[in-house]
């Protein structure tokens, strides 16, 4: 293998460009001529490729976001476009992709190789942790970090102000950075699109925590299909309780910010581990974590299983919130 191309898709996670770097050093250390494809399969379809070197990836370890862009693409969900993106690959001489991203990302990624037979290896990269197969995916701690700082900031005030906050996180589908940050932030109740958790149950123990002496409480709720359900969550609150909830949308704050060490280190491990992989002849596979080591899982696997919350976290902040 002498040409190999990585890309970032779906949302930006902390971490990308720790792994867009370590793909082209060990890539180079390997004798592989190694391509950046911007704006994942958008720039895949359109062309925008060009060959790394090791010093267009210097000093991009510590940043957020993604050097190489990213987005969604509408138009790869459609054959003939994934015909045109392979055609381009093909015309430079790139023989395998490294694919960063999320559940979508991979549907696509496997879609290559099912139809043209381009060899893939995926690295997951989403805030959600929402990836099957890997117990840890790039971004997820930087996210639950930043969120805990500011619930930690927010819970400072609602004691001073004996307050009831509601802190919506992100998680469209998963419950992962709710969950975390609620038993770390010490939540008295977590909403997760997954969990059991209802309006009365959680009404009924905050007015058990009051007669109990506790003068303030944080609400964690996971976004939901769309941004702002903490609003609609506040008012079902106000009219089961009377209670008056102030609500925090923390939204894309998440997603931004330098990455802590552990998703720098997973992220350089991850891509270098993706190299080797391409380099064995291994395609159509995902890099995962599975306790400290390194594992391996088909993409057609990953993208037709979903990854639950686990609800031993919720359970457990809520026993401890008392």
């Amino acid at each position: 293998m002498k040409k190999i191309g990585v890309y970032t898709s779906g949302g930006d996670a902390p971490g990308m460009n720790a792994a867009i770097r370590a793909v082209v050093r060990m890539g180079v250390s390997k004798k592989i001529e190694v391509y950046g494809i911007y704006q994942g399969y958008s720039g895949m379809i359109e062309g925008k490729i060009s060959l790394l070197q090791p010093r267009d990836v210097a000093n991009i370890i510590q940043r957020g976001g993604t050097v190489l862009k990213t987005g969604r693409s509408a138009e790869f969900m459609k054959a003939e476009f994934r015909k045109k993106a392979a055609d381009n690959l093909k015309a430079l001489g790139i023989e395998g992709l490294v694919c960063i991203g999320g559940d979508g990302s991979f549907k696509g990624a496997h879609a290559l190789w099912e139809e043209h037979k381009i060899p893939v290896v995926g690295i997951p990269g989403t805030i959600d942790n929402d990836i099957y197969g890997s117990d840890n995916t790039i971004g997820f701690d930087t996210a639950v970090n930043t969120a805990l700082d500011a619930i930690d900031k927010i819970r400072d005030t609602a004691a001073s102000h004996d307050r009831l906050f509601i802190v919506e996180v992100m998680g469209r589908n998963s419950g992962h950075i709710a969950s975390y940050v609620g038993l770390a932030g010490g939540a008295e109740e977590i909403f997760t699109p997954d969990a059991n958790t209802t309006v009365e149950k959680a009404v009924d123990r905050i007015k058990d925590s009051m007669q109990r002496g506790k003068t303030s409480s944080i609400i964690i709720a996971a976004e939901g299909q769309k941004p702002g359900r903490a609003y609609d969550l506040a008012e079902a609150i106000r009219k089961k309780s009377g209670l008056d909830a102030k609500v925090c949308i923390l939204g894309h704050l998440q997603r931004g910010g330098s990455p802590t060490a552990i998703d720098r280190v997973l992220a350089s491990r991850m891509g270098a581990a993706a190299v080797e992989a391409l380099v064995k002849g291994q395609s159509d596979i995902m890099i995962g974590t599975e306790g400290p080591q390194l594992v391996t899982m088909s993409l057609e696997q990953v993208v037709k299983t979903e990854k639950k919350t686990s609800m031993d976290l919720i359970n457990l902040a809520t026993a401890l919130s008392i």
